[in-house]
């Protein structure tokens, strides 16, 4: 896959998601406020798009070539820049 082809498939992931679950900042403070009350402690949304992104590099780190956790780390890492405005 060339990188432009690459992109592209996040990109279009990022707009499915963004359709079936709403802009990636209130997705992330709900997922915030959640994770929140579940550790005892405040967990920021930032926090939580870069524990997604530990989770899909920790199954990397199994199949390096995975192809859809690749994408989602991209996706993530495009996240992390919205969220952290």
């Amino acid at each position: 896959m060339t990188t432009d082809t690459f992109l592209a498939a996040t990109a279009r992931v990022l707009t499915e998601r963004r359709a079936a679950y709403g802009p990636a900042d209130t997705a992330m403070e709900a997922i915030a406020a959640r994770w929140s009350v579940t550790l005892g402690r405040p967990i920021s949304p930032a926090q939580v798009v870069l524990c997604l992104i530990d989770l899909k590099l920790a199954r990397l780190a199994r199949n390096p070539a995975h192809e859809d956790s690749l994408v989602d780390v991209a996706g993530y890492a495009a996240l992390l820049a919205e969220v952290s405005r």
